[in-house]
């Protein structure tokens, strides 16, 4: 049975919660059953269509290291049918700390099947965020 989320916010933590724990199924869930979806991963081209988009999130989550995610919401708007939302995305690997964000927007449209995302658009942050300094 598929899962229903009732709000883009839920959908929203089940496609991080998904990348974070690296499992595609529950990725894959969260994505609208459409041939009309996209992706854009930093630094790539443009993805479209549920099997395309699926081998990409296949070769991000299965072919990458350990990640550490963590996401701040930026802002939110939501019109009917259609939520976007604008988070940073800090990804790092063991104890790296993530100094520069990927700036992603997700939209969600409300379907009959539940909140689906149809586009994740990311790129790499022109800013690096200040990093804390301890005196010792």
């Amino acid at each position: 049975m598929e899962k229903k989320f009732d709000t883009p916010e839920k959908a929203e933590a089940a496609f991080y919660e998904a990348f974070a724990h690296r499992n595609l199924e529950a990725m894959m869930a969260v994505w609208a059953d459409d041939e009309r979806i996209g992706c854009v991963h930093p630094m790539s081209e443009l993805v479209t269509g549920l099997r395309a988009i699926r081998e990409s999130w296949a070769g991000i989550l299965h072919g990458s290291p350990v990640l550490n995610l963590r996401v701040e919401l930026v802002m939110r708007v939501r019109r009917g049918p259609l939520a976007i939302h604008t988070v940073h995305e800090y990804l790092s690997t063991g104890n790296e700390t993530a100094r520069r964000p990927i700036v992603a927007t997700n939209v969600y449209l409300e379907t009959e099947a539940g909140w689906r995302i149809i586009m994740h658009h990311a790129s790499p942050s022109a800013v690096a965020v200040q990093a804390d300094t301890t005196l010792h």
